[in-house]
Parts: structure tokens; C-alpha cells; sequence
């Protein structure tokens, strides 16, 4: 692999080093308690999804990269590391390695994030995605009860309509919950559906910044991982479970005070994914740019037409019930 044409910023080793240490320090805020709980046998039915549902580890979230662009003054760690070159006294990302292997990837997340991005937010969902997930389910899917009750619960999603233009939450509703559903997302159609509104797409933000790892810069990947720690937390406290052990007060989207206070939030992450949605749409955007100038071997030409990664399946063996997946 030869060089990019054009020489890359460079971070001098105290200011990568400060970076990298505050990246860490920021993650720890949550990868540290969810370690400490997995040593003692605990789960938790809110925040274990982001280290289970998404396939990334704790001490990958934790190892922050400069991403596309900008070099580090050597030594660095990252030198060893998979699609890194050391070019001279300077570590870098290999864009043209990168691209070679995970183009498909790219242009996958490119396309997706653009069109999201082109649709107007709808809000009118009230997170009834996790009611239809147990609607008239008699299974026990976790041992956190239901607050309305089976009958309770069946209730709210009779009286509703359903709107879910999600596939990877409308995959769990229950047979009967699924065709209740007003639209019929597929993997296929999920590029044609996914808008801007849709809590699952703002959590996927952080999904999609993993994916396109190493070449997002670390704080992109923490800016969407707190994003959807806390579209998670509204997702729970609005779903039909009562968490209130767990310290949630619920969202009850049954009542008109609780759409109100959904419909609030959800437009405040639509907000803020959408400037994430911007950022993770420019890291595309880079590569793609470096994949048009920066040459490639026969051989890595060739893995590119054979990139079948599988940026749209989510990480984990899928499990019904809003306590552990959506």
C-alpha cells in the first residue's frame, strides 16, 4: 500500500496522549460499572443492552483513535494496530487498507445515514415499539414485571395505532403485534424507512460510528455512545415495564402528560443525532474522497468486491423483550 499523496496533520505525542486519556476517562463513566457488575453476576435491564445488543466490547470503546485525517507523532500503540501504517516519525490510518476491506461498509453506512437524514422526523410513535414486543405474550421474557399488567398492557397497544418504521424493533414484536403495525419494515427497505425521529435510529448512530472504527475519531464514537445511553433510558422508562427498582421513574406514554414529555425528548435527540448523523455522514464522506486518490494493490482490489460485512445485522443472538433488546 503506498502512501497517501497529501502529508496528514500531525499530533504532537502530548496532545494524542491527552486525548486518548480524556476518551478513556469519558467512557469509564460506564464501561467501568458495567465490568464491576459482570464480576459480581449482576445484570442491569436498562444498560446492559448497549455492551450486549451491540457488539462492541467495553475495551474497544474504550481505545480512542484520531480517525481519518491526522497522524500521531510516533511512538504509538496504534502502530500495531490492524489498518495502521508508520510513515516515517508519524502513526496514521491506512485509508486505502481500510477501504479495501470495509468499502462495502462505507458505503452501506453513506447511504443509509443520507437518506435518514433526508426524511422529515415523525414523533408520533410514543415508543409503542416495546409494547408490541410482549403484546399478549403469556412467556416470562425477563424478571422485570410489567407495570400495567399483561391485560394493562394489551390494553395500550389496543388503542393505539402502531407505527414502527424500525426493522431491527419491529423483528421482535409478537405475531400478534406485528401485523398491527402500520408499516412492514424489512432489511431490505430499512435504507427507504429509517427517519430521523425513530429513537432506534438515534441509538444506532452509535452502532454505525463502531463500525466505521478506526477511521471515526474517539470523540465522535463517545458523542453517539452517550446519545444512546440516553435514548435508551427514555426507551425503558416509556416501554411497559416498571423500573422503578432499578431507579427509572416511567414515561407513561398512556396518558397525555406522558406523550407530551415522549414527544419532548424525542425531538431533542432528533436534534442532537442529527449533528452526529452530519459528522458520521463527513467520515464517509473522507474516505470515500482518500478511496478516489489513494492507490490500492491488485490483491486489496479485489478483497474490496468481497466485503461482506455485516453492517446490518446487530451484534447479538436476538432475544424478544424490551429488557434486554430492542
Amino acid at each position: 500500500m503506498q502512501p497517501s499523496l497529501t502529508a496528514p496533520p500531525v499530533l504532537a505525542a502530548g496532545q494524542w496522549q491527552a486525548r486518548a486519556a480524556a476518551h478513556e476517562a469519558r467512557v469509564d463513566r460506564w464501561t467501568a460499572p458495567h465490568r464491576e457488575r459482570r464480576l459480581r453476576g449482576e445484570t442491569h435491564p436498562v444498560l446492559d443492552f448497549l455492551f450486549t445488543y451491540y457488539s462492541e466490547t467495553p475495551g474497544r470503546l474504550r481505545r480512542w483513535h484520531p480517525g481519518a485525517g491526522l497522524a500521531l507523532a510516533a511512538p504509538a500503540p496504534h502502530e500495531g494496530r490492524r489498518w495502521y501504517v508508520r510513515d516515517g516519525a508519524t502513526v496514521r490510518l491506512d485509508t486505502g487498507a481500510f477501504l479495501a476491506d470495509r468499502g462495502g461498509t462505507v458505503r452501506f453506512v453513506h447511504r443509509l445515514l443520507e437518506a435518514t437524514a433526508s426524511r422529515p422526523a415523525f414523533t408520533g410513535c410514543f415508543g409503542l415499539h416495546e409494547w408490541a414486543m410482549v403484546y399478549r405474550d403469556t412467556s416470562t421474557r425477563h424478571p422485570v414485571p410489567l407495570r400495567l399488567g399483561q391485560a394493562g398492557t394489551d390494553a395500550v397497544v389496543d388503542a393505539h395505532p402502531v407505527r414502527c418504521s424500525h426493522y431491527d424493533a419491529f423483528r421482535f414484536f409478537t405475531p400478534e403485534a406485528a401485523p398491527r403495525n402500520r408499516l412492514q419494515p424489512t432489511r431490505e427497505s430499512q435504507p427507504q424507512l429509517e427517519q430521523p425521529g425513530c429513537l432506534h435510529a438515534g441509538m444506532d448512530l452509535y452502532k454505525w460510528a463502531y463500525k466505521l472504527s478506526p477511521a471515526t475519531p474517539g470523540e465522535l464514537v463517545a458523542d453517539c455512545f452517550e446519545l444512546a445511553v440516553e435514548i435508551r433510558e427514555l426507551d425503558m422508562r416509556a416501554s411497559p415495564y416498571d423500573l422503578r427498582d432499578h431507579g427509572y421513574e416511567p414515561v407513561r406514554i398512556e396518558t397525555p402528560e406522558g406523550k407530551a414529555a415522549y414527544v419532548a425528548a424525542q425531538r431533542e435527540f432528533t436534534a442532537r443525532g442529527a449533528e452526529l448523523r452530519r459528522r458520521l455522514v463527513a467520515v464517509c464522506d473522507r474516505l470515500l474522497d482518500a478511496g478516489c486518490t489513494t492507490p490500492t494493490t491488485p490483491a486489496l482490489a479485489r478483497q474490496n468486491t468481497r466485503d461482506v460485512d455485516l453492517v446490518t445485522a446487530t451484534a447479538s443472538t436476538p432475544h424478544r423483550g424490551g429488557a434486554t433488546t430492542t
